[in-house]
């Protein structure tokens, strides 16, 4: 299993440059060639950060890090929960579940790409 991980940032920082850290993040993980491929087209219409605040993009940076506003979080969370693989995958609840509080308490996703 490739394993790509998404967790919530508590205090974003506009200048900061985030760096490999899923453990301050208390990441969740899912495989990334089960659902990031298969998600992929899904992905590229949610606006996102790379590396920080001041590089938007769309989608996720597949190999570094990204960041996902609360704006897109919705979307992001219907990709999770129109996955009929839910029913069957431990790691895709949590995900969904970890998306909830993060749109829940309107808090920025941190995503660690393979």
């Amino acid at each position: 299993m490739i394993k790509t991980q998404f967790g919530i940032i508590e205090d974003i920082e506009e200048t900061q440059t985030y760096s490999y850290n899923p453990e301050k993040y208390h990441c969740t993980f899912i495989d990334d060639e089960v659902y990031i491929d298969d998600w992929w087209n899904q992905l590229r219409l949610l606006k996102t950060y790379f590396h920080n605040l001041n590089r938007p993009e769309f989608g996720l940076a597949r190999y570094g890090i990204t960041l996902i506003s609360p704006e897109s979080l919705p979307a992001f969370q219907e990709i999770v929960l129109s996955d009929k693989r839910i029913q069957e995958d431990d790691n895709l609840v949590k995900l969904a579940e970890t998306i909830q509080d993060a749109i829940c308490r309107n808090k920025y996703m941190i995503h660690f790409g393979i």
